[in-house]
């Protein structure tokens, strides 16, 4: 019974989703039902990934990316995987045609993050559109559900939400990722020497960005909109502690949204701004 293994695929896929990431498993809350399940296939692969290169330092990183994404390919091919994170994952892809281009620039700035490097400005903006904004690309056509024109017209503002958000993890992060896991993201920076200008830099850049997406946020599909925009805000409430900590403070402590400020979060969804052209006038 293929559909009984597709329903524990499905449920795995949002397990892994409640497990590693409490904000944005609240923002799946607020999705319609229908489009609840491909949202967590999307989120439990690309973590999957994601702890394949960040966590499993006593093994053997490399081989483990390699063998997921040849069970990824195969899965595509044969529209099954035995491990049911990808089955749920390729269900996803094919019933919301996810173009394979999305998920081949996602692993390979998984790739990119198996060795410790200083990012330039070229691989930099590589690693944030395969990272960040094809995964929000990946959503974007679940919301959209076979609307092309829809589509084209939110790709920007959803790559720009995926990029500010990655950016923000970035931040948030910069301890961890710098001191553990050898990193830097942003381009030419010293981290022994992070100032206030260049703090600010990265600030102005993400904030932009965050204009950006809010354009495309207020055109979602009903179905998608109020769980995208209680990501958006937050986020925007993540990025404001950020804002608030000097610089020479932000590598000594991961910035976090309390439980109890996230659920007064919630009460803003409904109070979703209507895109300008949808916005009715009364003359006279």
């Amino acid at each position: 019974m293929k559909a009984l293994f597709d329903q524990v695929s499905a449920k795995c896929s949002q397990i892994t989703t409640q497990k590693y990431s409490t904000s944005f498993s609240l923002g799946i809350k607020f999705l319609s039902p229908a489009i609840r399940p491909a949202i967590f296939a999307i989120y439990g692969f690309v973590r999957l990934a994601d702890e394949v290169v960040d966590s499993f330092h006593d093994y053997d990183r490399k081989g483990l990316l390699v063998q997921l994404r040849a069970e990824t390919e195969a899965a595509l091919i044969n529209k099954i995987s035995l491990n049911p994170i990808i089955n749920s994952f390729q269900q996803t892809v094919h019933q919301y045609q996810i173009d394979k281009e999305l998920i081949d620039a996602f692993l390979d700035s998984m790739e990119m993050d198996l060795e410790k490097q200083v990012f330039t400005k070229q691989l930099y903006d590589k690693y944030i559109f395969g990272s960040a904004e094809v995964v929000g690309l990946m959503c974007l056509k679940v919301f959209c559900n076979g609307n092309a024109d829809e589509y084209n017209q939110l790709r920007h503002s959803a790559m720009k939400l995926g990029s500010a958000f990655q950016k923000v993890n970035f931040l948030r992060d910069i301890k961890a990722d710098h001191y553990e896991l050898g990193r830097m993201y942003f381009p030419n920076m010293d981290f022994n020497c992070f100032t206030e200008e260049d703090k600010a830099l990265i600030e102005q850049e993400i904030k932009a960005e965050f204009d950006e997406a809010l354009n495309g946020i207020v055109k979602l599909p009903r179905c998608a909109k109020k769980g995208v925009y209680l990501a958006y805000i937050y986020y925007k409430s993540l990025f404001k502690k950020i804002q608030e900590i000097p610089a020479k403070h932000i590598m000594e402590k991961r910035v976090r949204v309390p439980d109890f400020q996230k659920a007064l979060l919630m009460l803003n969804t409904f109070f979703v701004p209507q895109a300008p052209e949808r916005l009715s006038t009364n003359v006279g």
